[in-house]
Order: C-alpha cells, then sequence, then structure tokens
C-alpha cells in the first residue's frame, strides 16, 4: 500500500451547535453525544462537534462550500467570524507512529484514529477562538488597572464594572465548560496506538499549556476586575460620607440663620 497524506480542515464558530437541531440537515450521518459526523465518498468525513467546531476529513474545498451551505441552512445566525485551522496526516504502512516534521505519521488511519485525529485539530481551533476572547478581556483590564496606577482613582460608575465582571465570569465558566473536552476520549483507552496518536497530537498542539495559560488568565482577569471594583466602592463610600457630612453642616448652618433671625 503506498503512503497517503490526508488533510483535516477545522473550523470553529462563535455558537455552540445542538447536534439534535442539526441532525436534520444530515440525515445521513451517525451521531453520538459527543460528535455527529457525516461520511463522505470512500474514506472522507465530516465530524461536526457541539463546542462549535467542524472537521472535514479529505473533502475538497467546493465540497465543503456546499457543507457549510448546509449548515447556514438550520442555523442561518450562524456568525461569520471564525477560526479555521487545518493539519496533515501521513499514512505509511512502512512508518511508526509519531509526530516527524510537524506531521503525524501513522501505518494505516483506520475511521477510529481519523476521528481521534479530527477531534484533537477542533479542540486547537476551539482554543484559538477562547484564546482571542480571553486575550480581548485582558486588555481591557490591564487599562482599568494601568489607569488606577496612573492616576489612582477608578470610574465613579460601577454597573459597566459589574458588566465586565460578569463577562470574565460567563467566559470562564464556558472555557471551562467546553474544553474540559481535553479530557482523553474513551476510543484512547481501549487502543493503545490511539493513546499515542492523542497524546502526540496534544503535545503537537500544546493544548494542556494553553488550557493552563487560558484559565490562568481569566482568574487574573476576575481578582483584577474584584480588587478595581472594591476601589470603585469605596471611593463611592467617601464620596458618600462627603455628602453626608456637607448635609449635616447644611442643616446646621439653616439652622443657625433659623434661630438668629
Amino acid at each position: 500500500m503506498p503512503s497517503r497524506t490526508h488533510q483535516f480542515y477545522a473550523v470553529a464558530f462563535e455558537e455552540n451547535f445542538s447536534l439534535r437541531q442539526i441532525a436534520p440537515a444530515f440525515p445521513e450521518a451517525r451521531t453520538s453525544p459527543l460528535e455527529l459526523f457525516v461520511p463522505i465518498e470512500s474514506d472522507g468525513g465530516l465530524y461536526i462537534f457541539p463546542f462549535g467546531a467542524i472537521v472535514t476529513h479529505d473533502v475538497p474545498v467546493d465540497q465543503r462550500e456546499r457543507i457549510f451551505g448546509r449548515l447556514t441552512q438550520v442555523l442561518p445566525k450562524l456568525t461569520t467570524r471564525i477560526i479555521r485551522e487545518d493539519y496533515s496526516v501521513l499514512e505509511d504502512p512502512a512508518a511508526p507512529i509519531g509526530i516527524s516534521a510537524g506531521m503525524l505519521r501513522v501505518d494505516k488511519l483506520t475511521p477510529q484514529r481519523a476521528g481521534i485525529v479530527a477531534l484533537t485539530v477542533a479542540q486547537s481551533a476551539a482554543m484559538e477562538y477562547y484564546e482571542r476572547i480571553v486575550d480581548s478581556l485582558f486588555a481591557r483590564t490591564a487599562q482599568l488597572v494601568d489607569r488606577m496606577a496612573s492616576k489612582g482613582t477608578v470610574p465613579y460608575r460601577i454597573t459597566p464594572l459589574h458588566r465586565f465582571i460578569g463577562e470574565a465570569i460567563s467566559s470562564r465558566t464556558e472555557v471551562l465548560a467546553v474544553l474540559h473536552l481535553l479530557d482523553k476520549p474513551d476510543a484512547a483507552w481501549e487502543d493503545p496506538a490511539m493513546d499515542l496518536i492523542y497524546d502526540d497530537l496534544r503535545d503537537e498542539f500544546d493544548l494542556v499549556d494553553r488550557y493552563a495559560a487560558l484559565t490562568s488568565k481569566l482568574q487574573s482577569i476576575q481578582d483584577s476586575l474584584v480588587l478595581v471594583l472594591d476601589v470603585a466602592r469605596d471611593r463611592r463610600l467617601v464620596l458618600l460620607e462627603v455628602i453626608v457630612v456637607l448635609l449635616i453642616l447644611l442643616e446646621i448652618i439653616l439652622g443657625v440663620i433659623h434661630f438668629t433671625s
């Protein structure tokens, strides 16, 4: 059997997917709680994951576009802001399983092994989407902290801070909920070769360290925003105390004026 290069192409969207909602657009699909798989031609396929990512395996560009068209029929409001990632796998009967020259090499790419590759590439694309969100939150938080450091003050209004904190907490919850899929798939426990493929790909895409960096940044953002919010509240309390004192003085002055008159 000659060697062959397989191409995996991943797209991550902003939205998470309901596989039950998407299934009618792909009646030929095989559905499980973790993915929807559509066989394409002899050994290609489409994988749709509930965390908002799809992966095609050996699907030509024009056919990919038709697939996106079927997807938008059931999800008409699907965002156009997406993350794309591709990865190649060399199937060579004489090659040992492992990563070489930035490419996974396997002796045989079975459907189960292709599923592991698709899942990992999808996770990497989804993580890049979350990395962009968290980097944006981190930059906005840095601006608030820099203002407090340079001016020694924060904005009087705390409602925007409340909303910002809510946004950060929501993002952190979504990251934790979605990327827990970094847990090893059951299929990898059953096949030592698939276990090796999964571990190699996870290292290749640096998924563990990227996930740790994401959660660390989100926790840092949350801690910083809570501190800024405390300072804003203290400032408002001081202002309130000053107003109370001024009202008391005004009442005394009015009382003295009334008494002297």
